[in-house]
């Protein structure tokens, strides 16, 4: 198998998830897909010596350092964020999933900082050390900006709607 279709086969088997994080981090699909075609042309002329290593992780962080360039770029003006992906396609919606597209718009309200932060921690399971580093802050700031953040997500979310299934409630609290 030649290295283009190497790099094809690992970009189809982990496309999903990129966009996930792409989007989770941008707030926006269409930001997130410039986001991931942005990380995959920079990992794609280093692909020879990343496929040995971490691929996967070197994709999260070209996704987050692209955002967080992007968003350099463009301070100070408006950046139109669009909504989530939509999950009517999925066959079996489930109270996780709507637990996570509720937190979406909350998740968009946050500052930039805090959203890249809560991301790259809790869905890409990214160090702190690691965050700091690809966000160009200190450790110390990585998890003052992940608690404020979580604070704001509890505090603006909207409440869970009760279930008839006391069971439900113990399964998913």
């Amino acid at each position: 198998m030649g290295q283009q279709e190497e790099f094809a086969a690992f970009v189809r088997a982990n496309w999903s998830q990129l966009m996930s994080i792409a989007v989770a981090v941008s707030g926006s699909r269409h930001e997130a897909e410039d986001l991931v075609q942005t990380a995959l042309t920079s990992t794609y002329a280093r692909w020879p010596k990343i496929r040995e290593g971490e691929a996967l992780a070197y994709l999260r962080r070209s996704i987050a350092n692209a955002h967080v360039s992007r968003w350099r770029r463009h301070r100070g003006a408006e950046i139109v964020v669009g909504e989530p992906p939509d999950a009517a396609d999925r066959i079996a919606a489930t109270q996780a999933v709507d637990d996570r597209l509720s937190i979406m718009p909350v998740l968009r309200g946050l500052p930039k900082r805090q959203r890249a932060v809560l991301v790259l921690r809790y869905l890409c399971d990214v160090s702190d050390d690691d965050i700091a580093a690809a966000l160009g802050i200190a450790p110390a700031t990585v998890r003052s900006q992940a608690a404020r953040g979580l604070a704001a997500i509890r505090d603006r979310r909207p409440p869970r709607p009760e279930t008839a299934d006391p069971l439900d409630a113990v399964i998913l609290p």
